[in-house]
């Protein structure tokens, strides 16, 4: 059959990218266009061989197969069909598991089904070499695409290499098109606008059970640094960084950390607290300050949830938005949270309501928000360890699209 097949080892390709622009194979260090990546593969897959363009397999790992955000993206793109490996941790790092397999079956089948005339092969691994000499004797010309190494490393089996048909090297200029290297020093989502009660807030003394934690332990590194010849000089006392790090929307526990379960903190006279300054939780098991009966506050058990709002038609056309659309950056699934649920609002004072609350998203929204989060693989780890990152991201993009639909309405922010 005259036309190609493109098979993309994911863990190369973006690694080798990685090394190439951000001196390290990390993944976590480059961010990618995969809609332009797709299609400058698919591009340079036909002008090589000539033959039009099959399909292009993607090969990547993910933690229980579940896939993330990106393979989510792309597996809806047309002529794209992504195959997941497992990704296991051992000894720190991570490895793909179960992804060289897989490629050599799609590879050594689509050879002996003659479903194609040329195979593009964008990987470096040996472990495909029979693959790659069976698919030669059922006819099919192999095309074997690199990384421009970084430092002038190789990155590919020189087997491979060898017993290539045709051999290609991406280079940085292509590679730039639509793979570049991030920006550490911040999320990637916008920052949301400050606001003077969440200053307030973590301006507030800390209760006086964290201030002698504090102290101990800064006595503790005062010790251990004398141990070490670092001691500080006499007369500095090591003050407790009590700031927490943290960018975006701060989270409940960021929050509960700067005040205990009932303590009454003073605000200090030069930064007096905002009146609504208090520090609720937005989790279940977290302290909520009630002001009603016991049960739900009394201020938050008219807001509706997503779900008391949505129709049986509107939760399939929602699925349907979530599996084709929606890719699954954790601030964009804030977003799209956000905004159905403003759309369904029955009338504008929930909207005004909610403003009001900033940034404590009522625990019956909040935990809504991020189970419908868990099913784009946001919160399903490996360790089971929720990742705060993804958290902070999740409810800036919430804010932002509530910040956004409340200036239009004119809809007041806290005082």
């Amino acid at each position: 059959m005259d036309r190609c097949v493109v098979l993309v080892d994911a863990g190369y390709l973006l690694g080798a990218a990685a090394s190439l622009l951000a001196g390290e194979p990390a993944r976590s260090r480059i961010t990618v266009d995969h809609a332009a990546l797709i299609q400058g593969l698919r591009e340079r897959a036909e002008a090589d061989t000539e033959q039009p363009l099959l399909r292009i397999y993607w090969f990547d790992g993910a933690p229980d197969r579940v896939p993330q955000p990106e393979h989510r993206r792309l597996r809806v793109m047309p002529r794209v069909t992504v195959r997941l490996g497992a990704l296991t941790r051992s000894d720190g790092r991570w490895a793909q598991k179960g992804v060289d397999a897989a490629m050599h079956a799609e590879l050594t089948e689509l050879a002996r089904n003659r479903a194609c005339s040329d195979v593009v092969l964008v990987t470096g691994d040996g472990d495909l070499l029979p693959g790659l000499m069976s698919a030669k004797e059922h006819g099919v010309a192999v095309h074997l695409w690199a990384v421009q190494a970084a430092d002038g490393d190789y990155n590919q089996s020189e087997d491979l290499v060898a017993e290539a048909d045709e051999r290609r090297v991406l280079d940085r200029i292509w590679i730039t098109r639509a793979v570049r290297a991030k920006d550490t020093g911040g999320l990637c989502a916008p920052t949301p606008v400050p606001r003077p009660e969440i200053a307030a807030i973590l301006s507030a003394p800390l209760p006086e059970a964290a201030l002698a934690a504090s102290a101990e332990r800064a006595s503790e590194a005062q010790a251990a640094a004398a141990r070490n010849g670092t001691a500080a000089p006499s007369g500095e006392v090591a003050v407790p960084d009590r700031t927490p790090h943290h960018k975006g929307v701060p989270t409940p526990k960021d929050l509960a950390g700067l005040r205990a379960p009932g303590s009454q903190a003073t605000p200090s006279p030069a930064q007096p607290a905002a009146p609504n300054a208090t520090l609720r939780w937005s989790s279940d098991k977290g302290w909520v300050e009630r002001g009603g009966p016991v049960g739900e506050p009394a201020e938050t058990a008219s807001l509706p949830t997503l779900a008391q709002l949505t129709s049986a038609e509107q939760r399939w056309a929602d699925r349907e938005e979530d599996i084709t659309t929606v890719g699954g950056d954790p601030f964009e699934v804030g977003q799209v949270f956000a905004r159905r649920w403003m759309e369904r609002l029955p009338e504008t004072a929930h909207l005004q309501k909610l403003s009001t609350m900033y940034p404590r998203i009522p625990h019956r929204i909040d935990g809504e928000l991020l189970r419908y989060a868990a099913r784009f693989g946001l919160l399903a780890h490996k360790d089971d360890q929720i990742d705060e990152h993804d958290r902070y991201a999740i409810r800036a993009g919430f804010w932002r699209e509530i910040d956004v639909r409340a200036a239009a309405e004119h809809v007041p922010a806290a005082e």
